[in-house]
């Protein structure tokens, strides 16, 4: 799969997981409006960098691959760890 496919992929996941998981808990009345702010500012600024150094590394792709393949493997392990820890 190319590269910016994989990227496309994973971000089309994690919104829409994320934004059923967010109308589930927004309509439920669990959310906290005002650390959801914060959150989604977050977001927005994460957004823009990930932007900015995916433009600064498009030039050397294989280092980009080998940074997504990173990050994927890092989320990967922290969510195993995650998991094992609560059980």
């Amino acid at each position: 799969m190319p590269m910016l496919n994989a990227v496309g992929s994973s971000l089309l996941a994690v919104a829409l997981f994320g934004a059923t998981t967010a109308v589930n808990y927004a309509l439920s009345g669990f959310v906290i409006w005002s650390i959801a702010g914060w959150m989604i500012l977050g977001g927005v600024i994460g957004g823009a960098a990930g932007v900015w150094a995916s433009r600064k590394l498009a030039a050397r792709r294989a280092l980009l691959q080998r940074v997504f393949t990173v990050f994927v493997l890092l989320v990967g392990a922290y969510v195993a760890y995650r998991s094992l820890a609560d059980a």
